[in-house]
């Protein structure tokens, strides 16, 4: 796709994320619309994935290390025919495969279970390292939050990454500047975050994070050291009443914001 087929079909993933947040009562909506331009950047242009056969072993790696918007990577797989679009519906629900934070075991297209911020990128830097000891191709991609970053789990990952050279590993970090309840200024604040990965042996690309013409590239840019991507976005991006307000982090929209919601995000289509 090029890049205005790829922000045709991020309008559509983030109406259809409102729409299953507003209907299941919950969901952490303001995060889910700052990274659906590069969830939709990687499903449909950058990852090499068979979304008939899921566990392909040629396949690329993507791991969401901030789990709680599993929503928006659930209406992504559906858009990409992992799952049924009808299945959205059933987020949340009682016995639906589609929790608050993605499940290997129960949804296709999903490498690994998520939620517990700091563990996404550990896991990718195996998944990466272990494509390396077997001499395979694919390539291993991961997106973390900038709250997310204050993990030391992350940082000792970075160093691993570094010392193993894996040039086949890309880490997006989804920089929203909002974490849960307040902005990262004012509780740990990682930024500037390029000259800490560059310090720790990484390339590093910093690039609007809502922007196709911009993701796109950073995505395919290969070196020959792990990859980092610094995203700057907007948290709540699409939406006006939310778009960089801490308080939606985690939080519903009343009918008449729907409403107010709906009406942006179709305007735009």
């Amino acid at each position: 796709m090029d890049t205005t087929e790829l922000e045709r079909v991020a309008r559509e993933i983030r109406l259809r994320d409102l729409q299953a947040v507003f209907e299941a009562g919950a969901g952490h909506i303001g995060g889910e619309m700052s990274v659906i331009d590069i969830l939709t950047a990687l499903y449909f242009h950058v990852l090499n994935v068979w979304p008939d056969q899921p566990k392909h072993p040629d396949r690329d790696r993507f791991v969401l290390s901030k789990g709680h918007t599993a929503c928006a990577l659930y209406v992504t797989l559906a858009k990409r025919g992992f799952i049924s679009e009808e299945e959205i519906s059933t987020f949340l629900q009682p016995h639906s495969r589609l929790n608050g934070h993605p499940n290997c075991n129960k949804v296709p297209g999903v490498e690994t279970n998520t939620g517990p911020l700091g563990h996404g990128l550990p896991v990718a830097v195996g998944m990466a390292k272990a494509a390396k000891l077997s001499g395979a191709n694919y390539q291993t991609y991961v997106i973390t939050g900038d709250g997310e970053m204050q993990e030391g789990s992350n940082w000792e990952a970075l160093m691993a990454a570094a010392q193993f050279g894996l040039d086949n590993l890309t880490l997006i970090v989804d920089h929203n500047r909002f974490q849960q309840g307040a902005s990262l200024a004012d509780t740990n604040n990682v930024a500037p975050l390029r000259p800490k990965l560059e310090a720790f042996g990484w390339d590093v690309t910093e690039i609007n994070g809502n922007s196709m013409d911009e993701i796109v590239p950073a995505l395919e840019s290969r070196g020959s050291r792990p990859h980092g991507i610094v995203a700057h976005t907007n948290k709540g991006h699409g939406i006006s009443f939310m778009q960089d307000r801490v308080d939606w982090h985690h939080k519903v929209p009343s009918k008449e914001q729907y409403d107010i919601a709906v009406a942006e995000l179709s305007e735009a289509l």
